[in-house]
């Protein structure tokens, strides 16, 4: 990271898509912060929905900017809409769910940066966890700190 910072504007940051209406803006990498934090936005239509999870080094920060968002995390359901913020420790279990009517968008920094390096290995790799054989996919989250738990219950 230089000393002198970064600053990303709105139409910058490199974008993952996933499903019709649903894609990621990265806008700090870890990379690019030495490894401090990794912040992305996600644009989530009605019904997306997060694996249930959670990241075994890095804790994690939800900001809603637009719609409504389920944040399951720890047992607890609560529903959050634009200015709601998350905080999710790490190893803490947790999902999220975009809900209502109108499109989701989440601002999702992770501190210190490497649960954020699986988000840019699908980037870099144009790869879904959906796309990678079981061996593949264990491997990648286990070497970014994550833990899959199942299906959403959201």
């Amino acid at each position: 990271m230089g000393a002198e910072g970064i600053v990303v504007q709105p139409s910058e940051g490199l974008v993952q898509n996933f499903t019709p209406g649903r894609f990621l803006t990265m806008k700090l990498q870890g990379v690019d912060t030495a490894d401090s934090v990794m912040l992305f936005e996600e644009t989530a239509p009605p019904g997306t929905k997060s694996w249930f999870h959670l990241h075994r080094d890095s804790d994690e920060i939800a900001y809603v900017l637009n719609g409504k968002v389920t944040f399951l995390i720890a047992g607890e359901v609560t529903v959050g809409g634009p200015g709601a913020c998350a905080f999710v420790p790490r190893g803490v279990p947790h999902a999220w769910k975009s809900i209502g009517p109108e499109t989701g968008r989440v601002l999702f920094l992770y501190a210190p940066a490497k649960a954020g390096g699986f988000i840019e290995e699908q980037h870099r790799t144009e790869r879904t966890l959906a796309s990678m054989t079981e061996s593949e996919r264990a491997e990648m989250l286990r070497r970014h700190g994550w833990e899959l738990l199942g299906p959403s219950p959201l």
